[in-house]
């Protein structure tokens, strides 16, 4: 067996099994002038479009574009006019759906433009229209709409605090859905009372509707104390910017209006779907693993936590396995899911798959048969071309001849350096989805 050959077939089943267009065909079926949503092989809502006067179609995130092209292929000239925000160089040849590049993950200008034509369209839907809206990870720095009081600026400085401070997606949303005119059900408001059929990638742990791109559909279960609470956790609250505390504690006295929530009437004609996950992904990776003639078991598709602690476990399992052929025996193929969290401490290139592989190397060092890597499944991990790394049982063995020393990289946070001169680089290009990662462990 060739590990690192095998690896690359296990991962991208993983992307293939997620490929956004062929999700949403698969979910949202047209027959003549009726239009059903279907969730585990059962129609879960119909829809007459004699009904609807116009069709628009709006969204946002890394696997939009692909979503739009499956929608424009089942509704065609049905669609009235269209408008989505995806990350740059994430775009599809669409014919009634305007596309607008913004930046991922921290927002630009060019994501307000696209957030600002999206309410518009949103807003002129009427009573008896349709929105279709295609929603995937990313959607959150794609829809940048701050309150007059707080500058696009601003809310970068404090996404990225949040980001580089080891907050979960979870926390991370929760503080931007209450700096936003189109999170948190915000979109939601702008439509009504338009009928809404939302489409979703699920890129977070749990796959929480009201997380994915910070719910700009689904009602919001956090508030302005919320947030609040995650900024001091992390000991932000004085970092930030002051308009935004300002912004903040206006909303915990009432002088701000709460993002809507389940029990309001702007959610009275949505339909909620997801049409791809991190468990859709896995299964895929596990089957192709097996196919290879390895025996395979998916951990969990719900890992959160520290990367360098992930790391430390899933080298434990691998070292079980060789000694005692638990919980699976040799040839084995392990994987999870999930999203970790790194705690940015250097100024090095990186981002948490990275992180992942440079961790387990320390870890599996001294044990040849073992390969260890976390891929993210859009492609990119943290602001770099590579999707993630893998590391093998004589990673530092090898660097260490070559005069790289890993621990001068751990320190300075600069994985994708490290991994771009010893070849554990893993680079697929943009997927157009977004599922959260794949962590995969071969034991030979």
């Amino acid at each position: 067996m060739d590990s690192k050959e095998d690896l690359k077939k296990i991962y991208s089943a993983a992307i293939e099994a997620v490929n956004p267009e062929n999700a949403v065909k698969s979910h949202f079926k047209r027959e003549g002038n009726e239009l059903m949503l279907i969730s585990e092989d059962k129609t879960i809502a119909r829809y007459n479009l004699n009904n609807f006067k116009k069709i628009f179609v709006v969204g946002a995130g890394k696997a939009t574009s692909p979503m739009a092209k499956a929608v424009e292929n089942i509704l065609g000239d049905l669609i009235f006019r269209g408008c989505i925000s995806v990350k740059y160089g994430y775009t599809e040849n669409l014919k009634k759906i305007n596309i607008i590049e913004a930046s991922h993950p921290i927002p630009d200008k060019m994501g307000i433009e696209g957030a600002k034509e999206i309410r518009v369209l949103l807003e002129e839907a009427a009573e008896d229209d349709l929105i279709i809206s295609l929603i995937s990870g990313g959607g959150s720095a794609l829809l940048p709409l701050p309150p007059d009081s707080i500058t696009l600026d601003e809310k970068r400085e404090t996404t990225d605090l949040l980001l580089k401070s080891g907050a979960s997606i979870h926390e991370i949303n929760a503080v931007r859905k209450h700096l936003s005119l189109t999170k948190g059900g915000n979109l939601a408001k702008a439509a009504y009372p338009a009928t809404v059929i939302n489409l979703m990638i699920s890129d977070v742990v749990g796959d929480n509707m009201d997380v994915i791109a910070s719910g700009p559909f689904v009602p919001d279960n956090s508030t302005f104390k919320t947030a609040k609470d995650i900024l001091e956790k992390y000991k932000l609250s004085r970092q930030v910017p002051k308009s935004v505390i300002n912004y903040i504690e206006s909303g915990i006295r009432g002088n701000v209006e709460e993002n809507p929530k389940k029990e309001s009437k702007v959610f009275s004609k949505i339909t909620n779907l997801i049409v791809a996950s991190n468990i859709i992904a896995l299964k895929a990776s596990k089957n192709a693993a097996e196919k290879l003639g390895y025996n395979s078991l998916i951990l969990s598709s719900l890992i959160e936590g520290d990367t360098k602690d992930v790391a430390f476990w899933h080298s434990r399992i691998a070292k079980e396995i060789l000694l005692s052929s638990n919980p699976i025996p040799r040839p084995a193929c392990i994987i999870s899911g999930g999203e970790t969290t790194v705690i940015v401490k250097g100024k090095g290139l990186g981002g948490r798959n990275m992180e992942f592989a440079i961790q387990a190397a320390r870890y599996i060092e001294g044990f040849p048969s073992i390969l260890m890597a976390s891929i993210g499944t859009d492609g990119t991990d943290g602001p770099t071309d590579a999707a993630g790394a893998f590391a093998l049982g004589n990673t530092i063995s090898h660097a260490g001849k070559n005069g790289i020393h890993i621990d001068e990289y751990i320190n300075n946070n600069d994985s994708y350096h490290f991994f771009s001169k010893t070849g554990g680089l893993i680079v697929t290009g943009p997927t157009n989805t977004n599922v959260m990662d794949v962590r995969i462990i071969i034991v030979v």
